[in-house]
């Protein structure tokens, strides 16, 4: 069984709480998170149909988020017009949904703290604990080393 590394305000200082969520427990917080969102920015999504990140934010557009797609690289993927950082999305971003290597997370991080994003979505193998402490620190809740897509379809399918 696969345990995402969940952060929120049960974590903050002063607060017992290790993190760890049974992710295959329906009425966690993940489940919580992923029925009042309806707004995702994809940092990192590729317009390739064959990269992760692509499939991924297809299936949650298909089971009806607003995807954003944010990289500097592309145009727009999945029929969205692409923008080059969290900065120029200009509408509420419910979730933030990380598909960059580790040691970029803190910028993305960063953004989102001055956004006021809700919650900040690392991808499975994605980690930075120094980052997902500060967005904690924040209150943003974080879901590390996680897929969205198997979580949703856990809950949902």
């Amino acid at each position: 069984m696969r345990f995402c590394s969940v952060f929120n305000w049960h974590s903050a200082p002063g607060f017992s709480y290790n993190g760890a969520v049974n992710s295959s427990n329906p009425s966690d917080e993940i489940g919580a998170l992923l029925k009042r969102a309806r707004t995702i920015a994809v940092v990192g999504l590729s317009d390739s149909p064959l990269r992760p990140s692509h499939g991924v934010s297809a299936y949650m557009q298909h089971s009806g988020y607003r995807i954003i797609p944010v990289n500097p690289n592309i145009h727009g993927a999945l029929g969205e017009k692409a923008v080059a950082t969290l900065s120029d999305v200009k509408e509420k971003i419910d979730i933030v949904d990380v598909f960059r290597r580790s040691e970029f997370v803190p910028e993305v991080v960063d953004e989102a703290i001055k956004l006021g994003v809700s919650a900040i979505w690392m991808q499975e193998g994605v980690m930075h604990e120094p980052a997902a402490q500060k967005a904690r620190a924040a209150g943003i809740f974080v879901v590390m080393d996680c897929c969205i897509l198997k979580e949703h379809r856990k809950r949902f399918s």
